[in-house]
């Protein structure tokens, strides 16, 4: 099994982690469990609805075999003055988005070495809980560093912290989380990676559904619900629109 022998940094990290969604009193179910790879380097593609969906996956891989798991994560959070220094010492990639070049080759020599990636194929958090579409990333890091690439879906995990909505202790609350693991995706190194990443995408909404199908609350009517199963979170295109109008805010010179 593929361990580091000592990172102080990160295993204070998930004991902090394990205290809080032990606070928090949270429900976990996991199916595919056994898809997980013990050894070797693979490329885990995560579902994004909620900003804690990094921290329940490793919350969850930690219990199946003790891996630690580097995210790429945006150069933003590194520069944080409190947050930046602990991505550092857990070993996760910065990723610049004016600059990815270094990143990917980061990312893949990682792999190379037996490291599992942690992607959010879908780029930010998605504020409509519907798969969007993907970005290739994920099946051309897998590709050139000749690993598989492990679909994972992660439903209720939003209702801790998500995008446009003020978290709230009752929603967290004794909240059940559901874990979809896939069954790996072997990339070749001539991989068509359109082709795949829409493969990705197919099996990752299914994952998400199968979630939704079995999740043991009502959603109807509820903010964390997706409206086409009857909740009040927007639409894919109503949530498109609002994330166009917040990058267009974003990119705006100061006055």
């Amino acid at each position: 099994m593929t361990r580091r022998a000592r990172e102080p940094i990160y295993s204070t990290a998930i004991g902090a982690g394990r205290a809080v969604f032990g606070l928090l009193r949270l429900k976990p179910s996991v199916t595919g469990l056994a898809n997980l790879p013990d050894t070797g380097g693979a490329v885990l593609a995560i579902t994004h609805f909620g900003y804690a969906d990094f921290a329940l996956v490793e919350w969850m891989t930690w219990h199946r075999n003790r891996r630690h798991i580097r995210f790429l994560a945006k150069k933003g959070a590194f520069d944080q003055p409190l947050v930046g220094p602990l991505l550092r010492g857990m070993r996760h990639i910065c990723v610049d988005m004016k600059a990815g070049a270094a990143a990917y080759a980061e990312a893949v020599a990682a792999l190379r070495t037996g490291e599992v990636l942690g992607v959010f194929p879908e780029g930010g958090v998605n504020a409509s809980f519907t798969v969007r579409s993907l970005k290739t990333g994920a099946i051309r890091m897998a590709a050139e560093a000749g690993v598989p690439v492990v679909p994972i879906a992660v439903w209720g995990g939003h209702r801790l912290l998500t995008k446009n909505h003020k978290s709230s202790l009752r929603d967290a609350l004794r909240a059940p989380i559901g874990f979809a693991i896939g069954e790996p995706i072997q990339v070749p190194s001539d991989a068509d990676a359109q082709q795949l990443t829409l493969r990705l995408h197919e099996t990752l909404q299914a994952l998400v559904d199968g979630l939704q199908e079995r999740y043991p609350e009502d959603g109807t009517g509820a903010w964390w619900q997706p409206q086409h199963l009857g909740g009040s979170a927007p639409t894919p295109e109503e949530a498109a629109i609002v994330e166009a109008e917040r990058r267009r805010l974003r990119e705006l010179p100061p006055v």
